[in-house]
């Protein structure tokens, strides 16, 4: 009896880590886009965030539908983020198109982290331990890192300082255009900005100090029966613990909580928040792109693009400008069911 009790022990611990008693959030997203009023005479091409099932979602009934001349799915080199891409003729009069999918989410409880781990490979993690345009890990970053993590001998527990740090030391400026683009040097000079801009902090602060992180770019999905995200989209992080895995973090939807609320750090409440979104997240959101200066594909114009996290479009070789729904012209909803 003792030898299965530890068994199922086991197996309680094992379903919960990986979000199998958690709580779910199922619809349908419609993006809707009408590039028409763009300058006539010009090629138009869109890239959209194309969302995929992984062990915490499911994505399902896919449709796209429209007037364009091409559509394929690609994904980038480096990240191998999928994206939706789109392209109407230079004579094309319309340009419309729209592309729904059912999106099924788990909440990610991940809260059992082993205290002893296993001997890893570095260079297996390499594009999640380097710096990038907007988030080197050298200079005032790493100096930062090095005090933070001072004294901190486990990867769990140097995460575990960034995070705390984070939350105490970032907060969130609601007159960041969008979500903020992750200028970590800029940033640490002021310490406010929204969701990219705090997970590119926490990212940056891990990387500097060896250990594995990404961003990931998401969705929000709505809350009531049917609504307007269109302005719903959503950064966190995720940090790697051999022998363990991937795990979750939201330190932006912490200061959010306390932005909201009007929440201090020593408040009971802010303490269940950091304590759930560390390791946890809800499931009112879909991962839809992941990694910083992205080359799409087909080749965009210009610069490797900051990260996919909105829809792109390009007349000709001038990019439209993604946070301004209403020139741009898409509005996205959520149904859900």
């Amino acid at each position: 009896m003792k030898k299965w009790s530890v068994v199922l022990l086991l197996m309680c611990l094992s379903l919960c880590a990986h979000g199998a008693f958690a709580a779910s959030r199922s619809g349908t997203v419609s993006m809707d886009f009408d590039l028409s009023g763009q300058k006539a005479g010009e090629e138009v091409r869109l890239w959209i965030p194309y969302p995929v099932s992984d062990a915490d979602q499911l994505i399902t009934d896919i449709k796209v539908t429209g007037d364009y001349s091409e559509s394929a799915v690609y994904t980038d080199r480096i990240n191998q983020t999928p994206m939706l891409f789109v392209r109407w003729d230079k004579d094309a009069s319309s340009r419309k198109m729209t592309f729904a999918f059912h999106a099924e989410r788990l909440e990610v409880v991940r809260k059992y982290i082993p205290g002893s781990l296993v001997c890893w490979d570095q260079s297996a993690f390499k594009p999640y331990l380097a710096g990038t345009r907007l988030g080197p890990i050298d200079g005032d970053v790493k100096k930062l890192a090095d005090r933070i993590t001072e004294g901190k001998k486990t990867v769990e527990g140097k995460v575990r300082a960034i995070y705390d740090w984070t939350c105490a030391n970032m907060h969130r400026d609601p007159d960041t255009p969008g979500c903020g683009i992750g200028d970590v040097p800029a940033l640490l000079e002021k310490l406010g900005g929204k969701c990219t801009d705090i997970s590119s902090v926490f990212i940056a602060l891990c990387r500097a100090s060896g250990v594995p992180a990404r961003e990931i770019f998401g969705l929000r999905l709505g809350k009531k029966a049917e609504e307007d995200i269109t302005g719903y989209q959503h950064c966190w992080a995720e940090f790697y613990l051999p022998g363990y895995g991937w795990a979750p973090v939201d330190p932006a939807d912490v200061r959010k909580a306390m932005l909201v609320e009007n929440l201090k750090l020593e408040d009971p409440k802010t303490a269940e928040y950091k304590s759930y979104f560390w390791s946890g997240i809800d499931p009112y959101r879909i991962k839809i792109a992941v990694g910083r200066d992205v080359v799409l594909n087909p080749p965009q114009s210009g610069e490797p693009l900051n990260g996919l996290a909105y829809p792109f479009a390009q007349v000709g070789n001038k990019t439209i400008d993604w946070l301004d729904p209403a020139s741009f012209k898409y509005k996205f909803t959520f149904k859900e069911g």
